[in-house]
């Protein structure tokens, strides 16, 4: 083998084990983050076997943290947290704090410092948006009230995160190991905390003053070339520059750096084809960022400390979600909708393994605290799916027992009450005007779409659209294609729509399936897995481009007497 090939062998490697264990994950009906993050135990250094070099692991996982950011700002909505601000805010902030007390607490019993005990409160305190939106999404509550809160509740927990990127650095400098004996004056603390916020408020105001302007401008003029990888590139480009720029002129962490850049991108007409084109190579370093974070995880803290992970997972699971129930009844919420919140918010995720391995690297958190927050994340996602099924069975129970006092809560839009419809799965450029020529015809049309602006912009058009993916039993059924005549399947994704027909085929076997491909092997997989007929866009299109050709003068003869 050559030398010098570890960066090859880690991505290599860990992506490879990724794909297998997140698969069996997904099988399993667990979130992938489980099966990313014991790929990452089995290359780690705890493990035997090959053992990945951890020095590339720490940078490939910053590039992860960096895009997971900028992400998180590309779908920021100050909109959102605005509808529900009064429960949202209050809730997210009582609730970190509780979970920041009781995480303190187990770190007394321990013997840590306050500040080690503080930060690994406050790492158990911030649940993962994959999780959470994945599960909502699975159980159509995401436009539901109980959805909206929880989204809400979460924007507010991600901002606490970024204010906490911002001032660990600054805790660390002033009462970290480093710091000790060093005597810092109270008015030594506030000029270290004044100076910092003055970093961040030049990086910020450069951000809204040029940031704001010029960042949407490039992307205009990078999209007017035509060029797709130049897009692309242009994405990257924004998303990975801004963050240097931000580290290394104000002193900004790299994460927040990509967070402002997925902010301003955020306002951009071309947002969602920047969210779209970005999305493979964010998703790759974020698999690898979750697989380098396995690496830290020590397996032996399961048999050395025992009752320190029973109680690290308690506190996710019931003292935090305990806090969030409270919460949401003294506002005056059901107790479906307090259940829904808790079950929620009862699992950890990639902003714990930020604020954790932030905490090692500044030395405010040992590194038996990381281990600690990598067995309560993985514990608590894999029981998560379990969580919710108990509230899904007391739910159901409930409104048996007591019909009318269950929590109306009905889908935003036209009425989703249609006989005879065609379903519409899919409502971007080849959705969109497929359902609203149908819907010229006279035909009754529903749309599906897991794009929020896609739902609401066909809402706007009068048709009425179901937010989520098309291969959700819930999603399928709220559509009812027991009594629809025809699905079309407008979306590029073969694989999703594989599972959405054949879901469909078994819930009306008399459906009429159409869907839509780009390469013969897709046309073949459709076809298998239930599709009356597919449509090829590159063959149409070249089929449309040779009739127009046919019509033209010089070759009208050729059309008239074919040779």
């Amino acid at each position: 083998m050559h030398h010098d090939t570890e960066l090859i062998n880690i991505i290599a490697v860990g992506l490879g084990l990724a794909f297998i264990l997140g698969a069996l994950a997904n099988k399993l009906r667990l979130s992938p983050l489980v099966g990313y993050l014991v790929a990452g135990i089995f290359v780690g250094p705890f493990t035997p076997g090959f053992v990945a070099d951890q020095a590339l692991a720490n940078q490939l996982a910053e590039l992860g943290v960096m895009l997971l950011m900028f992400g998180v700002g590309l779908h920021f909505s100050l909109k959102d947290l605005m509808a529900v601000k009064a429960i949202a805010i209050p809730g997210a902030i009582g609730q970190i704090t509780v979970a920041t007390l009781l995480g303190w607490g187990v770190a007394a019993v321990m013997g840590w410092p306050t500040l080690h005990g503080l930060i690994f409160g406050f790492s158990l305190a911030t649940a993962s948006t994959v999780v959470l939106l994945r599960a909502m999404e699975e159980r159509r509550l995401l436009e539901t009230t109980r959805g909206k809160i929880a989204v809400g509740w979460l924007i507010v927990e991600d901002l606490a995160c970024v204010l906490a990127l911002v001032m660990m650095p600054v805790i660390a400098d002033v009462f970290g190991a480093d710091a000790a004996g060093q005597g810092h004056s109270i008015g030594g603390v506030l000029a270290s905390i004044g100076w910092t916020f003055v970093q961040l408020g030049l990086f910020v105001a450069v951000m809204l003053l040029f940031g704001r302007r010029v960042i949407p401008w490039i992307l205009e003029k990078i999209a007017g070339t035509g060029s797709r990888e130049l897009f692309t590139l242009a994405v990257l480009a924004i998303a990975l520059g801004v963050a240097f720029g931000a580290a290394a002129l104000f002193g900004v962490s790299f994460a927040l750096g990509a967070f402002f850049a997925g902010m301003m991108l955020n306002e951009s007409e071309l947002s969602h084809k920047a969210a779209h084109d970005s999305l493979p190579l964010r998703d790759a370093f974020a698999v690898l960022f979750f697989v380098s974070v396995g690496m830290l995880f020590d397996p032996m803290i399961l048999v050395e400390h025992p009752w320190q992970v029973l109680a690290t997972v308690l506190i996710i699971m019931f003292g935090k979600s305990a806090a969030a129930f409270f919460i949401v009844r003294a506002f005056g919420h059901s107790k479906s909708t307090a259940l829904t919140i808790s079950a929620s918010l009862a699992q950890i995720g990639e902003f714990a393994f930020i604020i954790a391995g932030l905490g090692v690297a500044l030395q405010i958190l040992p590194a038996t605290g990381q281990s600690l927050v990598l067995a309560g994340a993985l514990v608590s996602i894999m029981l998560n799916p379990l969580v919710f099924g108990l509230l899904d069975r007391w739910q159901a129970r409930h409104q048996e027992q007591a019909p009318r006092a269950a929590e109306p809560e009905l889908p935003p839009g036209p009425s989703l009450d249609l006989h005879d419809h065609a379903i519409v799965i899919g409502y971007g450029r080849v959705g969109s005007t497929l359902a609203q020529v149908l819907r010229d015809r006279g035909v009754p049309v529903l749309v599906i779409d897991d794009n929020r602006e896609h739902v609401e912009r066909a809402h706007a058009a009068g048709i009425p659209g179901i937010r989520g993916s098309a291969a959700a039993d819930r999603v399928l059924a709220e559509a009812h294609p027991e009594r629809a005549k025809i699905a079309v399947l407008a979306i590029p994704q073969p694989l999703e729509s594989g599972e959405a027909l054949a879901k469909l085929r078994a819930l009306n076997p008399g459906l009429t399936l159409l869907a839509r491909a780009h390469s013969d092997a897709e046309v073949k997989h459709l076809l298998e897995h239930g599709a009356d007929g597919t449509v090829m866009a590159e063959r149409e299109l070249a089929y449309s481009l040779a009739e127009m050709v046919l019509s033209t003068p010089p070759y009208r003869e050729l059309r008239m007497h074919p040779a």
